[in-house]
């Protein structure tokens, strides 16, 4: 649907001043423990990850994976964004987000690294990131990635594989792109030196 002429000033946005606001992933997980009242050992059996790995996150000891990232969302039933960054108050139907070129925190796995864009938007329709491709080869994953959403790349930079437990390897070069359901087992890689660079939209 092509835009529409602007015919009215739209009211003022309640949702936020500024641009994502990053936290503590820390103190933002033990502030959704205690708000549910649940221990650290129901987190762990909700979100499937460890007592141990949760001690560890909430007193950043250490760097929760992409995939931990997902469980934490999955276990709170929350979006990854609205994990990532401070809540913040659902405004006017006018509002909008902004992320200006490196402002936004980024969030890196052993084969990811992920920028998540519009993250300070609550119940979003869709979810938008930006995302580097760090692995070269599907043996550097322990798995398929699934996900229970259908999602779209768009190639930015750099050379991509998608690899898919149904399809061939497709290779996708700059400003080619890819939809697909994501219930699908698949992996993403770079192909050559240089990190792949996409965006990605998962519909959450």
């Amino acid at each position: 649907m092509p835009p529409q002429p602007i015919v009215s000033r739209a009211s003022e946005s309640l949702e936020s001043d500024g641009g994502p606001t990053p936290i503590d992933l820390g103190a933002r997980v033990r502030e959704l423990r205690a708000e549910r009242g649940w221990s650290l050992d129901e987190t762990a059996a909700r979100t499937g990850l460890s007592r141990s790995s949760l001690f560890k996150i909430e007193k950043a000891q250490m760097s929760p994976t992409f995939d931990a990232l997902l469980r934490l969302a999955k276990g709170f039933a929350i979006e990854v964004p609205q994990l990532l960054v401070a809540r913040s108050v659902r405004g006017a139907e006018s509002r909008r987000s902004i992320a200006r070129a490196g402002e936004s925190p980024s969030y890196v796995s052993d084969n990811y690294a992920q920028v998540p864009l519009a993250a300070e938007l609550s119940h979003k329709s869709f979810l938008p990131f930006e995302l580097v491709l760090r692995a070269r080869s599907l043996d550097e994953f322990e798995g398929w990635d699934r996900h229970e959403t259908e999602d779209f790349m768009y190639v930015l930079s750099g050379t991509m594989v998608l690899y898919t437990e149904h399809y061939e390897p497709l290779v996708l070069e700059r400003g080619d792109s890819v939809y697909y359901d994501s219930r699908m087992g698949h992996a993403c890689v770079s192909q050559g030196k240089e990190d792949a660079v996409v965006l990605w939209v998962s519909s959450g």
